[in-house]
């Protein structure tokens, strides 16, 4: 089994390609000079890793942050209907 960084690859990913998408990958994993486990490997946890970045980290650039930063020293809003709303009972307790 392939190591990386002293761990053991053993769990499975199987996949289906067409014929078109499958040669294009070949062609990537030649071109990138590994095989095909490492490169699906590297791509499909960069991908993965993007996905969920904005759950994970909230990162931003400095006059973002600090755009950000004023936003939320902005006093709350009063929000007359929303109040209401939640001091209503809820209808998934007892009550």
């Amino acid at each position: 089994m392939a190591t990386v960084a002293g761990r053991r690859r053993s769990e499975r990913i199987e996949v289906r390609a067409t014929p078109e998408e499958r040669a294009l990958i070949d062609r990537a994993v030649a071109a990138s000079g590994t095989d095909l486990t490492g490169f699906v490997v590297t791509h499909l946890t960069v991908a993965a890793q993007r996905v969920l970045a904005d759950r994970a980290e909230f990162a931003l650039e400095p006059e973002e942050a600090d755009a950000w930063e004023a936003i939320n020293r902005r006093p709350a809003r009063d929000l007359p209907s929303l109040r209401e709303f939640m001091q209503r009972p809820s209808p998934f307790v007892d009550g």
